[in-house]
């Protein structure tokens, strides 16, 4: 921070508080796709015992508090979830859960019973439970959910880490509670959920943005993009904030994010030019220039191959909607803890 005096002016060392602010694209991909935190269930278990989730494409946490579950998932090696690990599948379809001993293959799937208000039971309803989760859901309330999620890993096992549990039960007391400002701090306490599962794994994923995150020289031209979306850029441009040459580059950051750069730019432009036209604050020129585009009518033609409508479209229709477009469960709770 700088200050005058007289004719000399001074330079005071930043102090706490008053960095100046950085572009965090993790922490921009988890605002924007707004999670919501949907419903949470203790779910308690005895015996052997098996349960479906149907498909419906929100996410999906599972918490384990005491003893041993397995978790079987499309497209994953079956998982061995035991006390203490974090699971969080951020577009859940169908997957299976049950306990560590078997059940033949001609029984039935078990069916939760609930004993308690938000407390259900599975298996054996006389015993002394041996397994305790606590497992939920949430929406996104980004109408581009579908892009921001596809940067994230499909699948993430989280061990070691119990503030993601704190921040579950914690993320539950309030939305059970009815206190000022509830709803402000629901939405912190998901989005440093999300992040903190996110960052808890993310060199060990085969692609995605937090892959892309772990890579120091992919890093550097994702920074860039985000913290210039409206610069000219191009692969040779992007490969020189990497250090690299641009063939090498475009391969490296195709491999790790999973999509070409260009790719990788364009989409991004796109989800903040929705957010920008859902604002409505601005007209379609100005949203033009600020994500990267030389003209309004360059602008719509890229917008409307992206999203299949125009910009002034896309607007009107986005205002007249009541349930945002990526997510038309975000309220809808489920009978039972698993749907």
């Amino acid at each position: 921070m700088a200050f005058t005096h007289g004719s000399a002016t001074f330079v005071r060392p930043h102090l706490f508080g008053e960095r100046p602010k950085l572009t965090d694209p993790l922490t921009q991909v988890v605002g924007l796709l707004q999670p919501d935190l949907s419903f949470a269930k203790l779910v308690e278990a005895a015996g052997t015992w098996r349960i479906r989730r149907a498909a419906d494409g929100r996410a999906f946490f599972f918490a384990a508090l005491e003893g041993a579950v397995r978790l079987d998932i499309s497209g994953h090696a079956p998982l061995l979830i035991e006390s203490g690990d974090f699971v969080l599948i951020p577009a859940a379809y169908d997957f299976t859960s049950s306990s560590v001993s078997d059940l033949p293959s001609t029984a039935r799937d078990s069916l939760p019973v609930e004993i308690r208000p938000n407390v259900f039971r599975l298996g054996d309803q006389l015993d002394e439970p041996s397994v305790r989760m606590l497992v939920g859901s949430c929406g996104f309330g980004s109408p581009d959910a579908g892009l921001l999620v596809s940067l994230l890993p499909s699948l993430i096992h989280a061990r070691g880490e119990p503030r993601l549990t704190t921040l579950i039960q914690m993320a539950v007391e309030e939305s059970r509670g009815g206190r000022a400002g509830r709803d402000v701090v629901l939405a912190r306490l998901m989005e440093v959920l999300f992040i903190e599962a996110l960052r808890s794994s993310g060199p060990h994923h085969p692609s995605g943005i937090l892959r892309g995150l772990s890579d120091e020289k992919v890093a550097g031209a994702i920074r860039a993009i985000h913290e210039q979306p409206s610069a000219t850029w191009d692969v040779p441009r992007l490969a020189k904030t990497a250090a690299m040459s641009r063939s090498a580059f475009f391969e490296r950051f195709r491999h790790t994010v999973g999509m070409a750069p260009m790719e990788y730019l364009l989409h991004w432009r796109m989800v903040l030019a929705k957010r920008s036209l859902e604002e409505g604050k601005l007209a379609v020129a100005e949203i033009a220039r600020k994500v990267g585009y030389s003209s309004a009518s360059t602008f719509s033609v890229a917008f409307s191959r992206h999203v299949g409508a125009t910009p002034t479209m896309y607007a009107r229709r986005q205002l007249f909607e009541n349930e945002p477009a990526g997510d038309p469960q975000r309220h809808h709770e489920p009978a039972s803890a698993f749907g």
